[in-house]
């Protein structure tokens, strides 16, 4: 009898603790299947104008991958890469201006570039222009060429004035 209740509590026991590691598993192991589909990420391209009126000319990509990262700098971003983690909110911010264009998600992109340009990151830039303008760019593989789709143009912003 006794040998019943201690063979009853173990499993009980032992089914709590498989219960238990079910929940856990798919906070320690997440499923991938929350991308519903695969879409091109948007680029951020922007433009220093002179005037308001002004066409724009040059495009420059906003904060472009770097074409080397060597493994010291890897290993430094496993901890810290605050910088990335920005720039994968401004695509966020682009890929919900293509689904929806919203003033927030405009604002929060010109904010940003403004930001590096008064930062020194791109102070050599600046030069002169005191208005900006960006677009958002698909970049498509077709065959051996890429194909450029251009999907939205920001309003012209003052570089003085932060959205």
């Amino acid at each position: 009898m006794m040998r019943r209740c201690f063979r009853e509590d173990n499993n009980k026991t032992v089914h709590r603790m498989f219960k238990t590691v079910r929940l856990l598993l798919p906070a320690l192991i997440p499923s991938w299947n929350f991308f519903d589909i695969i879409a091109p990420s948007p680029r951020v391209q922007f433009a220093l104008l002179d005037s308001e009126h002004e066409m724009p000319q040059e495009w420059r990509e906003f904060r472009p991958r770097p074409d080397h990262v060597s493994i010291l700098q890897m290993l430094g971003r496993l901890f810290w890469n605050a910088k990335w983690n920005e720039s994968m909110y401004v695509v966020s911010c682009a890929e919900r201006i293509m689904e929806q264009p919203t003033k927030h998600s405009e604002d929060e992109i010109l904010g940003r570039i403004i930001g590096d340009l008064n930062e020194k990151l791109l102070n050599s830039l600046q030069e002169s222009s005191a208005y900006l303008q960006f677009r958002l760019v698909i970049v498509e593989r077709q065959g051996d060429d890429t194909h450029q789709d251009i999907v939205f143009y920001s309003r012209v912003q003052p570089i003085l004035t932060a959205p």
